[in-house]
């Protein structure tokens, strides 16, 4: 597999095998996760939503207090590593930025980012899946709320939780009792015959699949108390890494024996409308 990889000496970018591709240990996305990162899905050679995830890349360092990545030299170096590893024909493109190197510690020195393009095989999409409340709340007024950044041991940590009970995601509520979000995916549910979505101050992350779905199928964005998630109906995750994928178990609370037809409609128009149109 080969990688995209620019600064930390290799300039503005350089196509490495995988295993050649090397980082300063004292990179500041390793020792103190200093830095932000997309996943892109890249289907027969062509990135999906690739401006919508950069300009959010740029959103989340500047929400870091990052300088502003190069993002048509990123763009550059999806271009150059989905071309290179094309017997991909399912990608999952990983993009990095770390403010590069820096102190052994929270401060940081003034120097080039790092910029990683990587690409795996994309896994296969279940057809639904069941999801396990975590104990640990989502700080919706945190310094990192509704920022993707490299800093994700608290997501790491609750997503084994899950898998530890069987489930595939973990859903986090907020400080406020609200719920959020899980470890890499939005949450949609059908309450009172509404589709509703917890709304950005609620403390997710600004999904690119989430904003597609409501601006292509609709929804309302609203704050969903805990207490009322045994009164939804249906339910379904939204990410890059899963589409619009049906909730059928929270815990040991049955959801739905199926995708319900709000959940099934939405699945519908997403598939349609994204394979329509690759930069949306």
């Amino acid at each position: 597999m080969k990688v995209w990889i620019a600064g930390a000496g290799y300039g503005r970018g350089a196509l490495v095998e995988e295993e050649n591709a090397r980082i300063p240990v004292v990179d500041h996305g390793v020792t103190v996760g200093d830095g932000v990162f997309e996943t892109v899905r890249a289907h027969n050679g062509r990135p999906f939503a690739l401006t919508r995830h950069l300009k959010r890349l740029a959103r989340s360092a500047a929400g870091l207090g990052m300088d502003e990545p190069d993002l048509e030299s990123i763009a550059d170096g999806v271009a150059q590593a989905v071309a290179a590893n094309s017997e991909l024909s399912d990608a999952r493109v990983r993009i990095t930025v770390t403010d590069g190197v820096g102190p052994l510690g929270s401060d940081r020195a003034q120097g080039e980012q790092t910029v990683i393009v990587a690409m795996a095989p994309f896994p296969a999409i279940a057809p639904h899946t069941n999801v396990a409340l975590a104990p640990w709340p989502r700080n919706e007024f945190g310094a990192l709320a509704g920022l993707k950044t490299t800093s994700y041991a608290d997501n790491v940590r609750a997503l084994a939780y899950a898998r530890e009970r069987g489930a595939t995601e973990a859903i986090l509520r907020n400080v406020s009792g609200n719920l959020c979000e899980g470890t890499g995916s939005n949450v949609f549910v059908v309450l009172d015959g509404r589709l509703v979505t917890p709304p950005l101050s609620a403390g997710p992350l600004a999904g690119i699949t989430r904003e597609l779905v409501l601006e292509w199928f609709g929804g309302e964005e609203e704050d969903v108390p805990m207490e009322r998630l045994p009164e939804i109906t249906e339910a379904f995750l939204t990410s890059t890494g899963r589409d619009v994928q049906p909730i059928l178990n929270i815990d040991e609370h049955r959801v739905s024996a199926e995708a319900g037809p709000v959940t099934a409609k939405a699945m519908a128009v997403f598939a349609e409308r994204s394979a329509a149109d690759l930069d949306p």
